[in-house]
This record gives C-alpha cells, sequence and structure tokens, in this order.
C-alpha cells in the first residue's frame, strides 16, 4: 500500500514544550484521579471546554465506546551493543517468535535518543545472561525497528520474562520521571493468552475510571471492546504506524453494526480502536470478526466506514494521527479545534488532556443533548 505523506503546513502553531503533561494527572494536586483531566469537545468547527467528568452529560444514550484492551508492557530493557549500552524498546510480537525492536542511546537524564537501526546480526546482551540477534528491518520504508530472535525454541517466552523482571515502560523526554507500570495500564487493559501487549499505552482511554464507567452505563452507553497492540511510535519519528496486531470479537461486531443500523453513534477511544475496526469492516459497510495483523493507515482519502466520533489525545503538528482526525471530522474542524487546545493551554501527550471529536449536530440534536437527562 501507499505511505501518505504528511503534510506539515498547519494554519496552527508548533506546539510550546510548557504545554506537555510531565506527569499524570493524579500527581499534580492532593486528591485528583485520573478523570480530572479537561475534555476539548469539537463539533464539526464548533468547539466547547469541559471537564472531562462531564463526558457521561455529552454522549447520548445508544452512543457505543469502542475500547482497546490491550494491556500497556514494561517494554523497556538496558543492554550493550558490544561495549556500548543501549536501551531496547520491544515492539511487537511477531507470529514466528520473533520480536520488533527499536534500539536507542541512554541520554544520562533516564530517557533516550534515536540511533541508526542495525546491523543485521548484531547481537544485543542483556540481563539475565541473554542476547537476541537482529535479523532484518521491520519495514522497507524504515529501518528503526527490526525483526530480533533470541536462540532457542523458548525465545518469544525469554522475552516477556525479561520484561517482567528487568523491563520499565517506555517515556520520552517531555515527562519528568519514570512512573510505575500501573500509570500506564487504563481501565480497560486485559492480559492476553501469549502474553503480548502493547508497547506504549493506548492513551486515550487512561483517564476513564471505573466509577465513569458506571456512570456511561446507567446513561445508557455501551462498551464495545476489541484489542490492537500499539507498537513503538518513537515521539520524535512521526511515521505512519507500523502493521500491528489487533482482533475484533464477533459479539462487538455485532454490537457496532446494530448501533449503526440504529440511532447511536460509534464513539472510538483512540486512534488505536480507530485503526481496529476500521480494518474489520468490508466493501459492503459490514463490521465482522476478524483478527490478524493491520497495515491500515486511516486517511482523509481513505475516510472512515464505521466510527462516528473519536476521543482522543492531543497530537503533534507533524503526527500521522492528525490524518485519521481529518477523515473523521474533515482538516478545518481539526485545526480549529487545535488552536482553541493552544489558546486553552491544553496539555498534550499521555497524561494531559483529551479530545473528544464528533458530528456537527443539527438544533433538533442539540436540543435532545441539552433536556433528554
Amino acid at each position: 500500500m501507499g505511505v501518505p505523506s504528511l503534510d506539515p503546513v498547519r494554519e496552527w502553531r508548533r506546539v510550546p514544550e510548557e504545554l506537555s503533561a510531565r506527569v499524570p494527572v493524579e500527581q499534580r494536586a492532593p486528591g485528583l484521579d485520573r478523570d480530572a483531566v479537561r475534555l476539548l469537545v469539537s463539533r464539526g468547527t464548533a468547539v466547547s471546554h469541559h471537564a472531562f467528568v462531564e463526558l457521561p452529560r455529552l454522549l447520548r444514550a445508544g452512543d457505543l465506546l469502542v475500547v482497546n484492551t490491550s494491556r500497556t508492557l514494561a517494554a523497556a530493557v538496558d543492554g550493550r551493543v558490544g561495549h556500548v549500552r543501549v536501551v531496547v524498546h520491544f515492539s511487537s510480537l511477531g507470529d514466528d517468535g520473533r520480536w520488533a525492536v527499536e534500539l536507542r542511546d541512554p541520554d544520562g537524564k533516564g530517557t533516550t535518543r534515536t540511533r541508526a537501526g542495525g546491523p543485521a546480526g548484531a547481537q544485543v546482551r542483556l540481563p539475565g545472561g541473554l542476547a537476541l540477534t537482529l535479523e532484518e528491518p521491520l519495514s522497507a520504508r524504515s529501518a528503526r525497528l527490526w525483526w530480533a530472535r533470541f536462540p532457542g525454541p523458548e525465545g518469544a517466552a525469554a522475552v516477556l520474562g525479561l520484561l517482567r523482571e528487568y523491563g520499565r515502560p517506555i517515556r520520552y523526554s517531555y515527562t519528568e520521571r519514570d512512573q510505575p507500570l500501573s500509570a500506564y495500564q487504563t481501565v480497560f487493559a486485559l492480559p492476553s493468552a501469549d502474553g503480548a501487549g502493547s508497547a506504549e499505552m493506548p492513551s486515550a482511554a487512561r483517564p476513564f475510571t471505573a466509577r465513569m464507567v458506571a456512570e456511561l452505563v446507567s446513561r445508557g452507553m455501551q462498551f464495545a471492546p476489541v484489542t490492537l497492540h500499539t507498537g513503538v511510535a518513537s515521539a520524535e519519528a512521526h511515521e505512519p504506524p507500523y502493521p500491528e496486531r489487533f482482533a475484533v470479537p464477533e459479539a462487538s461486531a455485532r454490537l457496532i453494526n446494530a448501533v449503526r443500523a440504529g440511532d447511536g453513534r460509534v464513539v472510538a477511544v483512540g486512534t488505536t480502536a480507530v485503526r481496529a475496526v476500521e480494518s474489520a469492516v468490508g466493501a459492503d459497510g459490514v463490521v465482522r470478526a476478524r483478527a490478524g495483523w493491520t497495515d491500515l493507515v486511516v486517511t482523509p482519502e481513505r475516510g472512515v466506514r464505521v466510527v462516528d466520533g473519536l476521543l482522543t489525545g492531543l497530537h503533534e503538528p507533524e503526527a500521522s494521527h492528525l490524518l485519521m482526525l481529518e477523515a473523521v471530522a474533515g482538516r478545518a474542524a481539526v485545526d480549529r479545534g487545535y488552536e482553541e487546545a493552544l489558546g486553552g493551554l491544553y496539555l498534550w501527550h499521555e497524561f494531559g488532556d483529551v479530545h473528544l471529536v464528533l458530528p456537527a449536530e443539527s438544533p433538533h440534536t442539540e436540543h435532545c443533548v441539552s433536556n433528554c437527562w
């Protein structure tokens, strides 16, 4: 498939460094929970500002939230290539037992810098006497991620043990310090049978609490679980996503189709949920149970066939995620929303604020939203 080019020219300016969320919201003041972030709502080019705890009153009975159940892994491990220290980011578990990995240079500040990938045959020594061998680039378009193998039939399982004992969550320089793995798990996360998971948190769902989920259900919203194991994004690269493993269960496919046939809206929680469900829809517009790998990149040209709305974090101007937002809402709505987010000093990245993108509403629909409770 063709790789879309990212258009760096946007009406809104760069994101100031001070708008990076450096710690989780619950660490910023006593008594705060995860849901204490802000919520920007875009309905077409109309924008409003809210607290995330207002979400149940901003959706409607019959709306369906598609959520990613992938569990975040402690995917960063220290290693050595020869005498050189590196940090290995474990990205994706392949069907053949290999892992896609990214090697990075430690920067002396607890975070890392990009480095050249490879070469083929290089040995990376890891804690516990383990070693992996780099075999080939994951993609012809970039040598940043490489397929790597542990020796022996238990190689894939050895990685999972390594991550449990020596791993830590991947973090980038805009964060203040290391956080426990629990800070990177969402309320929807479940362990997978083979131990696979996400290298980086599906962060749009992070603000949800059990209390919030209960209120949404009580108000008539429904949930459809899907799984997409996110690979390493590397905040500096801004590349379109690599192929990732996903699964849309039969029950979720039926629920999505039923909501689309009625008056409800399908609202994806995160770009990962969009990628999963849009990878499971046929040319006839019907979502079917599917599992495997997806290389789908959702762009304005391709459009969306299932999703009506999207709850997501705030992304930098170069990020490929913005193509997906434009596919859902259009360029004008995205630019307008981001201008408001910058002006309102919203916080970016995985511990930051969130953005709810919904279709433009008719006066009748707006009246219902304000009076139906």
